[in-house]
């Protein structure tokens, strides 16, 4: 695997399997692994109530403050912020480890146009497919509508959204593909194991979408770590989150109501 070029600014040291447990587990509880049970019981609350699946939404990027825009921005700045401190966390830890931070799992800047052209087709070839399953997947019944935006119509509307696009991506691919298959492999399970692992744990943290949104996301996961361990950076990985994000986001608040094919709640 690549590790960007990036000499180790500490002696590396060899951490017992039981720290890297207990790290790695109290990393998960942080971030993602919450948003898993979050979404888990989310989507028991969805499958109990009256209804089926594609009759709710699942809603995303609201207003947090609704007819005061500037205490609202300043909650979706707090929030966006607050939700990258786990990101922090893994680079710290990555540090002290002598890894290099970050930029073990290349995440930096030292190639960036590469990373932003396998970002960028990464984007173009899983945008296409993941709408057309959403949209069958709703429509089927197996997916709540999911509204990823409704915020006021404020200045600020769009570069929050971009903003909530970019923490999303960089949160999830630095820690479920890069520190969790770092520490996996650590531990000494198998790359089968640890793939698997990674994608059932994406699949799950998207469950509150429903069946579509576990089964979409975790296919992405599988071919997100199996571009992880071809190129050994998370960077282009970022970059392709990013922009389907922001596509979702930004192309959410322009269509919706607008055309016929887009689900809207």
């Amino acid at each position: 695997m690549e590790a960007g070029g990036v000499a180790d600014a500490l002696p590396r040291e060899e951490l017992p399997p039981k720290v890297l447990r207990s790290e790695l587990l109290l990393v998960l509880a942080l971030s993602l692994g919450a948003s898993a049970m979050s979404s888990l019981i989310s989507f028991a609350g969805a499958l109990t109530r009256p209804g089926g699946l594609s009759e709710q939404a699942a809603k995303l990027n609201g207003s947090a403050a609704p007819g005061r825009p500037w205490l609202d921005l300043a909650w979706q700045l707090f929030g966006i912020t607050t939700a990258l401190v786990p990101v922090a966390l893994v680079a710290h830890l990555l540090t002290r480890e002598g890894a290099g931070g970050l930029r073990s799992l290349g995440f930096d800047r030292s190639r960036p146009w590469p990373d932003l052209g396998r970002g960028t087709l990464i984007a173009a070839g899983i945008g296409s497919a993941g709408l057309a399953f959403y949209l069958v997947a709703q429509a089927t019944g197996l997916n709540l509508t999911v509204v990823p935006e409704s915020l006021p119509g404020v200045w600020w509307k769009f570069p929050v959204l971009i903003l909530s696009a970019i923490q999303n991506s960089v949160v999830e691919e630095v820690i479920v593909v890069g520190y969790l298959l770092r520490r996996l492999d650590q531990l000494g399970w198998t790359p089968t194991a640890s793939l698997m692992t990674s994608s059932v744990l994406r699949g799950s943290y998207h469950l509150y979408q429903g069946i579509g949104g576990f089964i979409g996301n975790m296919v992405m996961g599988v071919v997100f770590v199996l571009l992880y361990r071809r190129w050994g950076r998370v960077g282009p990985l970022v970059v392709a989150h990013a922009l389907l994000d922001i596509v979702a986001f930004v192309g959410y608040a322009l269509l919706a109501g607008k055309v016929g094919w887009l689900p809207t709640a």
